[in-house]
């Protein structure tokens, strides 16, 4: 049975604690104080993101300085530690405020973290990897690259895993651990190779000279070729046909773009000047002619 004097007598503990001046005072001295730690470590993490924005915008500004993806990418990373160092102090100390041994936890996270790592070795794996890819600048954000059978534009660099948009649009989500060997194709410039075919009765100096004269004032028309594209000769020549190489350094990339600009003008303007590019001809006889 219920004892009513235990009853009474937790009844007046309670109201001594909940209807103590000095409880809810020391309730709203903490109220007051978490509330400045949550509003502090916001402070923090915004002037902190602004610094690192200056810093970087700053070397941006000087001759020796990283490519912009790379700026992106490694200012992007840092934003976010400072968010989760000091968002993670704010927990701490908040905890602190309820009389919550914070060392302990602290030093419960360190087993626990040590039990994880040696379960989770590739989850490891993923992460270093992940540090070496951004730091390295083995590729960043928008870098055109192949990694194994993936072939695409970078979407996202993360510590664990990279996703990779295909020219289809399919994006393939790789564990970075499994990233062995990387081929980037935006890291240099682009070389657009174009073969013209002519007929092996023309001229061939003359054509020449007409190519020269269509390249000579590409690179002021595009802002992707970056050097005035080149003719480097006769490549290759048949019974019937001698084919011609251009040569066009380009953005990275861009080299598939200017190549297919390339042929299409160059089609038109040789055609403008009476030369035409062979077709393929098909013949048929009849029997009796046989």
């Amino acid at each position: 049975m219920i004892d009513p004097a235990n009853v009474e007598q937790n009844y007046q503990k309670a109201e001594k604690v909940f209807l103590s001046q000095e409880t809810w005072s020391k309730l709203l001295e903490t109220s007051i104080r978490i509330a400045v730690i949550i509003f502090l470590a916001v402070i923090v993490v915004n002037i902190g993101k602004l610094i690192m924005k200056k810093i970087f915008t700053a070397k941006s500004k000087v001759p020796l300085r990283h490519s912009e993806r790379r700026k992106q990418t490694l200012l992007k990373l840092i934003q976010n530690v400072i968010s989760y160092v000091v968002y993670f102090s704010a927990i701490l100390a908040v905890l602190s405020e309820f009389d919550i041994d914070v060392k302990g936890i602290i030093a419960g996270a360190g087993v626990i973290g040590l039990a994880v790592g040696f379960g989770a070795q590739s989850l490891v794996k993923d992460v270093i990897t992940g540090f070496f890819i951004i730091f390295e600048d083995q590729f960043s954000v928008g870098d055109y690259v192949k990694i194994g059978t993936f072939e695409g534009t970078v979407e996202e660099i993360g510590l664990k895993t990279t996703k990779i948009k295909s020219f289809t649009g399919e994006v393939s989500i790789l564990p970075n651990g499994t990233i062995a060997q990387v081929i980037n194709y935006s890291v240099r410039n682009s070389i657009a190779i174009v073969d013209v075919t002519v007929s092996i009765d023309k001229d061939l100096e003359l054509v020449e000279k007409h190519i020269k004269s269509y390249l000579s004032n590409l690179q002021n028309k595009d802002e992707n070729i970056m050097k005035e594209p080149m003719l480097l000769g006769v490549q290759n020549m048949t019974a019937t046909d001698v084919i011609l190489r251009i040569t066009a350094e380009t953005k990275p990339m861009k080299h598939y773009e200017v190549a297919r600009k390339i042929r299409g003008e160059l089609k038109t303007y040789l055609f403008g000047q009476g030369i035409d590019i062979p077709q393929p001809e098909m013949i048929t006889k009849s029997p009796e002619d046989l």
